[in-house]
């Protein structure tokens, strides 16, 4: 059975609704052996997954080199490809110039003419300021020089990676320029699809996902296993990363996986066979989620996250035990 594909975008492109993520908190595509590789993206195209997600920042090019070298020897060509820039400060004074090179230096190292969906992968703040661009330098900057190089036939979609400052990243999104977003969503904070508790240990994305909704932006759902806290077990592979800063939940990844313990009674009460099918019936469960990223760093991994997809989305009544589970974190200290 190949996977679901939903409806991505202004214009409905059809994506898998899981993705392969080639991230560098996963490793697989980064420091994973090439034969591994292969055959983690051969199995994922004979699955029926269609969107591979990259940036230059995984592995300083080694991801989208490794991607781009699999995909033409399987001669993948239908395959839909999205890949990110993020500019140094040093760069914020000449933001077009440096957005440009950066996607030419990633067409060629994926081998090819075009991207499919290319993502800003700075954090978005009202004032900008550190490693964060400002919402004008955004509107008014990186959206122009998407969309010329769009015209130029090297992006299909104008993408944003949306972290940052809740209120920036409700105003870029409502401006209607991109295309994608990438949204952190998980069960540790699910802040972007409904409301939070009170006084709840994790940024408040606002229900942003209604906003992407009524812009007619695609959905990729990012940090669906929190980096990592949502396997439920603490250690990491070797081919991973380190542990993650966390993105959205607590300020600390052991605090992360000190709550996703407490989440393992939907394990024993019997609505999913591990922590980690549960988050990601979880995250497919939003109607608004059009493709989600799973970071893996093994062939066995992505096997695990393609077995929870094609299981499906939680039950009612599972998301309703998530919700009163994760109530419980309210009045914690980030």
């Amino acid at each position: 059975m190949p996977v679901e594909t939903r409806p991505f975008g202004p214009d409905a492109m059809p994506v898998s609704l899981l993705g392969f993520g080639c991230g560098a908190v996963g490793g697989l595509m980064v420091r994973g052996a090439a034969a591994d590789q292969e055959r983690a993206v051969a199995r994922a195209l004979e699955a029926g997954i269609n969107y591979f997600d990259t940036a230059v920042q995984y592995g300083d090019g080694a991801s989208e080199q490794h991607l781009g070298g699999i995909l033409r020897r399987l001669g993948a060509k239908d395959a839909l490809v999205g890949t990110k820039v993020r500019l140094r400060p040093a760069e914020f004074g000449r933001i077009a110039a440096a957005v440009a090179a950066s996607l030419d230096a990633s067409l060629r190292r994926l081998q090819r003419d075009q991207v499919d969906i290319f993502h800003l992968h700075n954090a978005v703040t009202t004032a900008g300021g550190g490693e964060s661009l400002s919402v004008r330098q955004v509107l008014e900057e990186v959206v122009p020089t998407f969309q010329a190089l769009r015209a130029a036939g090297k992006l299909r979609l104008l993408g944003l990676t949306a972290i940052g400052e809740t209120a920036a990243l409700q105003q870029v999104i409502d401006a209607g320029a991109f295309g994608s977003a990438q949204v952190t969503y998980n069960m540790l904070n699910p802040s972007a699809g409904s409301a939070l508790p009170p006084d709840y240990p994790a940024q408040d994305y606002g229900q942003l996902l209604e906003r992407t909704r009524r812009a007619r932006v695609g959905v990729v759902g990012i940090r669906v296993l929190a980096g990592g806290a949502l396997s439920g077990v603490a250690h990491r592979h070797p081919v991973a990363s380190p542990e993650p800063e966390p993105i959205g939940s607590a300020l600390s990844y052991k605090a992360d996986l000190s709550r996703a313990a407490r989440l393992m009674p939907l394990v024993t009460e019997g609505f999913a066979a591990s922590l980690p099918e549960a988050a990601i019936g979880f995250a497919i469960a939003h109607p608004a989620m059009g493709t989600i990223l799973v970071g893996m760093a093994s062939v066995d991994e992505f096997e695990a996250a393609l077995a929870a997809v094609l299981k499906g989305p939680l039950p009612a009544a599972a998301l309703q035990r998530v919700a009163e589970l994760s109530a419980g974190f309210s009045g914690e200290s980030r």
